[in-house]
Order: C-alpha cells, then structure tokens, then sequence
C-alpha cells in the first residue's frame, strides 16, 4: 500500500507542544539563574538566551537538547571593512581586560555550583547540561559580542566564540538575523516556511534512519538554510505534497552547479551558504534533495 504522504508531513508539520516549550524556558531560566548566583558573573552585562531551532521554532522530535547563548558584552571582538576604519577605532577603543577564556572558566563555574559537576561536562564549544523532567538538556555555550563594522559609525551585531582547541579558530553566528529573517519568511508564505522545514528536518532523520548517506550528512542547520532559499511562490499550496515536491524541485535545480546558488546566504543572510568553511558542500545538499526526491516517490 502506498504511503499517504499528506498526513506524514501533516503530523511532522506540527510545531513543539507547550510541555516542550515549558521545559525550554525553564533550561533557559536555571542557566540565567546561574549566572545570577555568581559573584564573579552577577555584575556583568550579560543576555541569556535560547538560540538554533528551538528559538527558531523549527524543531523536531530528534532535536532533543536546546542551544543556549551566555552573551558578555563587556568585551567585544570586532571586524573591520578596511585600514582606514580600523585605525580610527583602535584609537577609539582599548584592548579590553576581560578575556574569553576568563569568562568562558567563570560560566564553567557558575554552571557547576548550579547543577552540581555530575551534570556539567565540557566541550570544545559548548558546556552540555543534562536534562532531568523539569528542563531539557541543554548545549550552552560562552560568547563575546561580534561587531562586523560598516563604518566607523555603525556595525552589525553578532555572536563569537573561540573553541577550546581552536578547530576553527572563531566561530561567528548572527542568531538575531537569524531569527528575525526566519519569522519575516514564515510571514511571507502564509506561516508555511517553518512548516516545511520540519517536514524536512523529519523526512531527513528518517532516511538517515534508514542508512541514506546524504541524509546523514545534511545537518538539520543545512536543511533550514536550504528552504530558506526556495523562493515564496513554491509554498503557495494548500496541502503539504505538492508544496513539498515544489520546494526540492527548485532546490534540486538550482544546486545542479554552483552557478545558480552561489550568492544563496544563511538565513542570517550575512553568510554565504556554500562559500564559507562548512560541514556540508553544495555537491552534498544536491544528493540530500535528489535522494529526498527519490525516497517520497515523486515522479
């Protein structure tokens, strides 16, 4: 019997329940509480938040952890357009005394003097918190502000990190952008991008369940940042099969060379999708979407 693909992607359509939400928001609100608690962190200007496909709201069931960013803005880490610009805003500013690995080793701390050593464990980029059945577990990481400059008036505001072992030697996201582009294009296609991206995201996970290569190497960040790029006009159905076969059709085309996704952005859109060093290849998004194609039977 053939599958009826309408009320999978119906079913994986569905957005977090409010118990999910609920035990996100706590994660969030223990980590802040902290931070609070700390002496060393308690006076610093610093923003907690949820971040990734939580925030985003394009989670799915296998997305069982939540990211949460720890933003000290008392240092920042800039980037300059040019000489010009810098060398008048080395004049304007000091080096500044609080380094990333002091705050980093502080949250370690106020980490474990919250939730005990047991439940902290340290990676290179994140701290991970175990869940138990108030919050979820949670990845936390450490982030100094990133200011990309235009100007010697005006910047972009972003997040960075250094890893414990410099592999790669910053990471800068922009999860601001990021999430205010995602709400504007989930407005734009009548609340429907967000849904497909977790029909994705869900069709994705299945297949590398079921041991399809190019599913295991499309990371779900991949698979956002891909129907973030299909243009509006492909979701402008009112069931989810045609919708879908639309949104991998244009996907399809438009990975076959580098000619027709080159300036396809994250959907920060302050990163280039294919250009930048990143876990995937544009050569490897088009195998995910031609095995995707495949796998639901679209002829």
């Amino acid at each position: 019997m053939a599958r009826d693909w309408e009320s999978v992607f119906s079913a994986w359509s569905q957005g977090p329940s409010k118990t999910e939400q609920e035990k996100v928001e706590n994660a969030e609100r223990q980590i802040r509480q902290a931070i609070q608690a700390s002496p060393k962190l308690q006076n610093r200007d610093i923003t907690v938040f949820a971040q990734g496909s939580y925030r985003n709201r394009v989670n799915v069931r296998r997305d069982s952890d939540v990211d949460i960013g720890v933003l000290c803005f008392d240092t920042f880490f800039p980037a300059y357009p040019d000489d010009n610009v810098k060398a008048i805003l080395k004049e304007r500013f000091s080096d500044g005394e609080y380094t990333y690995s002091q705050f980093k080793n502080e949250l370690e701390e106020a980490l474990v003097n919250r939730f005990g050593r047991e439940a902290v464990s340290r990676g290179s980029k994140s701290f991970d918190v175990k869940e138990n059945t108030y919050r979820v577990e949670s990845d936390v990481a450490a982030f100094f502000e990133h200011r990309r400059y235009t100007s010697t008036t005006s910047y972009l505001s972003g997040v960075e990190m250094i890893p414990d072992d410099l592999t790669p030697p910053r990471v800068r996201n922009w999860p601001e952008q990021h999430y205010s582009n995602g709400v504007a294009k989930n407005d734009a296609t009548n609340r429907r991008y967000k849904r497909v991206v977790r029909i994705l995201k869900n069709l994705s996970n299945e297949m590398a369940s079921q041991g399809i290569a190019p599913a295991k190497e499309a990371p779900s960040f991949l698979v956002e940042c891909l129907v973030f790029n299909a243009s509006n006009v492909r979701f402008n159905y009112s069931s989810f099969k045609p919708m879908i076969r639309e949104v991998l059709a244009e996907l399809f085309n438009n990975t076959l060379s580098d000619e027709a996704c080159s300036e396809w952005g994250e959907v920060s859109e302050l990163k280039y999708l294919f250009r930048t060093s990143q876990p995937w290849t544009r050569e490897s998004a088009h195998a995910f979407l031609s095995d995707a194609w495949d796998y639901i039977g679209y002829s």
